[in-house]
């Protein structure tokens, strides 16, 4: 239990794919205008980040490695991960046309959102206390990595509504002041480094 903490706190403060790995930055600086659709597409990501963990994790463990096949796993996990982008993508269109419509171009490209592919793959080099994780701890750390990009996005999308009512120099609007903002909170989350190991060490 004291791992799948560890994991889950870590996941999301301390090695956020987004602020602290700069993984996934497409969707972070383009969804990230209004809340709903940074909520929206978070939430899309998270559920493809652990539905691809649940089902690359065997595939890599079982099929891959016995059969002496693992310098296919980018190429299988990109595959499934697509797959699942468009069983996403088919939901939404019929259950939720509104967020679908919001996202536009950005629901597709969750299928090369290299956070998404990031998490399947360092699931397998990731180790606590010396040791790799189990396909239990995999799926939490695939969790967590989904709520710290929700967290990332939450951040940022008030960020943004902020830097919306302030009087920004014109050399600065537009993306200048988006990626300085974005350094900014990045850098806020360097506070958070070291949590896991200090808490539970």
């Amino acid at each position: 239990m004291e791992r799948i903490i560890v994991i889950l706190v870590a996941a999301i403060l301390s090695e956020n794919f987004v602020l602290s790995k700069f993984l996934g930055i497409c969707p972070f600086l383009g969804v990230s205008k209004k809340l709903n659709t940074a909520v929206g597409m978070s939430i899309a990501v998270t559920f493809v980040m652990v539905l691809s963990t649940l089902v690359t994790y065997p595939i890599y463990a079982y099929l891959l490695v016995p059969n002496d096949l693992a310098y296919l796993q980018t190429v299988v996990f990109i595959l499934i991960i697509a797959a699942l982008v468009q069983i996403v993508e088919i939901t939404l269109k019929k259950y939720l046309p509104p967020l679908y419509n919001a996202l536009g171009i950005y629901l597709p490209l969750i299928t090369t959102n290299c956070a998404v592919l990031g998490v399947t793959l360092l699931n397998f080099t990731k180790t606590i206390d010396g040791q790799p994780l189990s396909y239990l701890e995999a799926i939490f750390n695939a969790f967590g990595a989904g709520i710290g990009f929700l967290l990332a996005m939450i951040l940022f999308a008030g960020v943004r509504s902020k830097l919306e009512t302030c009087d920004i120099p014109k050399s600065l609007q537009g993306l200048p002041i988006t990626l300085i903002a974005a350094s900014l909170v990045a850098l806020s989350f360097l506070g958070f480094a070291g949590v896991a190991g200090n808490l539970f060490g």
